[in-house]
């Protein structure tokens, strides 16, 4: 947990000229996760390339490390000699994952059916956020749990001596909880099903199979989709290029879109059906965002986007699309915030357990720098002004707070190029975690960001 003493790092930023360049945003940090994942625990070596370098998944590397992966850079590349399925060493530590849910909550899956014992601590906002969801289906295949009051971080796992595959309805829509359970399942004999009601990110699965597990797949005639991975067999080390984080790509393209008079292109971005639900709603909204060179690399689908500034209208975004772009709906109420009309997004009560309680954070900030919101128990409408006429905060003391969470911080620092006033955030620092060098790169192809 990092020490109160720690100053924080506030920035503000301000109306901005056109936005213009070329861009290739930070590697998928889904696809890092579980890169390093796959590639510590197969058989043989596996080059990474286009890997997020962020604080999180430096987390998820050194834990694998203290697991017994060998790990090391070469240039642009990370090269990984693994332990091989179910050889996984018992860390002589407790894995420090800072800020990230994703690599603490995979990784509990990773160990929990080895015999040892694994403690997983975090920072203060880690520690704050629920694991009950994925330490549950862990209990259920015999892991013994030791956690705070309400299933929060620290968390020391132990695993039975004979595991217990497991046949699992995933209660909520929750890529994280799914990929524990397959990742579990590696070193468990027999077969491991989950059944999830409402497709989510599919990276672990395709993932898996990339890396030789026995892993199938079917949807049902009501959408539902079922996974069964055939435990204990033999992984084997990959060539993996990580392309670009379609949710790190949406802040410079919704700053491009509501800059007058950008045009930007965005590299090699990552267009998986489950995370393009951001582009879609964008779109409907009359976003001017071209889709070039479509193509398909490591079984993933990508492309380069161009985005121009646009006039952009409100729009009713459907519960069902909450799936594919959870990560990206606090910028997309900043988009929201400049579109004629009202945007009224449904189906968020995902986002009151990630790195903040988003919704209300992100309902405090709208409202701090002068916009029409309202917050519901998992909705939020905004109203928007297409001029940013009054958007911002002129008092140097209209400070939104982020609460420790990257997105939030990066989402109003993109509001403010466009606002008639400074946006102002208490804290850049967390920014690292996902997007290293996010207000460098902005400031490179024409924003006003900086430090205060």
């Amino acid at each position: 947990m990092a020490p109160a003493t720690v100053p924080l790092r506030p920035a503000k930023a301000s109306k901005s000229a056109a936005l213009k360049g070329d861009l290739a945003v930070p590697g998928d940090k889904s696809m890092s996760h579980r890169a390093l994942m796959l590639g510590g625990l197969a058989a043989g070596e596996t080059r990474i390339t286009g890997l997020l370098e962020g604080e999180d998944v430096l987390a998820t590397a050194r834990a694998m490390q203290a697991m017994g992966a060998a790990i090391r850079k070469d240039g642009d590349s990370f090269i990984i000699n693994g332990t091989g399925n179910g050889c996984l060493l018992a860390p002589e530590a407790a894995l420090d994952f800072g800020n990230s849910g994703t690599g603490c909550r995979l990784i509990m899956g990773l160990v929990a059916p080895y015999d040892f014992e694994t403690r997983f601590i975090g920072d203060a906002s880690l520690c704050s956020r629920p694991m009950a969801r994925v330490l549950d289906p862990l209990r259920l295949m015999g892991v013994q749990v030791q956690a705070e009051a309400g299933d929060r971080l620290p968390v020391t796992l132990r695993g039975p001596r004979t595991p217990a595959p497991i046949s699992f309805r995933v209660p909520v829509a929750s890529a994280q909880v799914k990929s524990a359970i397959l990742l579990a399942g590696l070193n468990t004999p027999g077969l491991t099903t989950v059944i999830e009601p409402v497709p989510t990110r599919d990276h672990s699965e395709r993932m898996l199979q990339a890396f030789g597990a026995a892993l199938e797949t079917e949807t049902g005639a009501d959408g539902a989709r079922t996974i069964r991975l055939e435990g204990r067999g033999r992984l084997t080390g990959q060539v993996i290029d990580v392309p670009c984080d379609p949710s790190s790509a949406a802040f410079p393209l919704v700053a491009a879109l509501i800059v007058q008079g950008s045009d930007l292109t965005l590299r090699n971005v990552l267009m998986n059906p489950a995370r393009t639900g951001m582009i879609l709603t964008l779109q409907d909204m009359g976003a001017d965002i071209e889709i070039l060179n479509r193509r398909s690399t490591g079984g993933e689908d990508v492309a380069d986007l161009r985005v121009r500034a646009s006039e952009l209208s409100g729009v009713a975004v459907p519960a069902e699309r909450a799936a594919s772009m959870i990560d990206e709906y606090p910028v997309l109420a900043v988009a929201a915030s400049f579109a004629r009309g009202e945007t009224v997004m449904q189906g968020l009560s995902e986002l009151r357990v990630k790195e903040s309680d988003r919704l209300a954070t992100m309902a405090r900030g709208l409202t701090l720098n002068g916009v029409d919101c309202t917050e519901g128990e998992d909705w939020l409408s905004v109203r928007g002004r297409p001029d940013g006429k009054g958007l911002g905060a002129p008092a140097a003391d209209g400070i939104v707070a982020t609460r420790l969470d990257h997105r939030i911080a990066m989402s109003f620092l993109v509001m403010g190029l466009a606002s008639e006033h400074p946006v102002r955030i208490d804290d850049c620092a967390l920014i690292a975690t996902s997007f290293p060098g996010f207000m460098a790169m902005m400031n490179g192809i024409g924003a006003e960001m900086a430090e205060l």
